[in-house]
């Protein structure tokens, strides 16, 4: 059975993306369709809050955009000897808030040590930081892009955490997203199921989708690999057959394999 998968491909360096890799394993045929495309901006404003820690109570992470925004920083030989030399293990002193395992893994690569990577979404994080932060604190750092969600800012205002926000990527529609679609549904057919990454995701492709699939769209189990995800699904109007338990490969293989199950029943 095919699976089209509505996300960005891992680094090209690091192998095959995991969730084709997982959903091979339950037998899938797993096709992915990148749907974003993103510019990075105040990069420069970035790498200067970066060069001050002692103003900062530590930073938060709930996109992996965010770090490479700043692995673009670390590319300036200046910047990259700035941070090797000192700024990274001042940072080290600090927390490194992160969303999920993705981001998680970047935050270990520009050197820092990732907390709350288990949290899977914002408002969990959020919950997690207020746990361990003092109100009237430091501020912490929140590198985002500009379609971020108020979640997380705002559950962090009520309990008086200062929370620096620094706008670091736009998000817009791939170029290519349009034509690889076409070219997919026409020749492919119609897949068992298709993953949603993001409300941008639902937001960019569901009219493709819904245009291609004609009268076979209900034959389709929708996936979401999260609750926002879903939500976004819902209020376009998509039924979410599954939502990951967690934001991960296995998860959502497992989730789709289980959906499918259940219309074969």
């Amino acid at each position: 059975m095919k699976v089209l998968l509505l996300k960005d491909p891992k680094d090209k360096d690091s192998g095959p993306d995991p969730y084709i890799k997982e959903l091979g394993l339950y037998g899938f045929e797993a096709t992915l369709i990148p749907v974003l495309s993103f510019e990075f901006i105040s990069l420069e404003s970035l790498f200067e809050k970066l060069s001050h820690p002692e103003c900062y109570g530590g930073l938060v992470f709930t996109s992996p955009r965010a770090l490479e925004a700043i692995k673009i920083c670390l590319k300036e030989n200046s910047n990259n000897d700035a941070w090797s030399k000192s700024l990274k293990q001042r940072w080290n002193t600090k927390p490194a808030y992160v969303v999920g395992k993705a981001t998680a893994s970047l935050v270990e690569e520009i050197g820092l040590t990732p907390q709350g990577e288990k949290s899977g979404n914002a408002e969990k994080l959020a919950e997690y930081i207020c746990s361990r932060e003092k109100p009237n604190s430091s501020a912490l750092l929140f590198p985002c892009g500009a379609l971020k969600r108020e979640v997380l800012p705002t559950v962090l205002r009520e309990k008086g955490i200062p929370l620096e926000s620094l706008t670091v990527y736009q998000t817009t529609q791939h170029t290519d997203l349009q034509e690889s679609l076409s070219s997919y549904f026409s020749q492919q057919g119609i897949p068992a199921s298709i993953a949603f990454f993001s409300p941008s995701g639902v937001r960019f492709c569901l009219q493709h989708i819904q245009k291609l699939s004609g009268d076979f769209i209900n034959h389709i189990k929708f996936a979401a690999i999260g609750p926002t995800t879903a939500e976004a699904m819902e209020a376009a109007g998509i039924p979410v057959s599954c939502t990951a338990e967690n934001p991960t490969p296995q998860d959502l293989a497992a989730g789709i394999q289980k959906a499918l199950q259940l219309q074969n029943c």
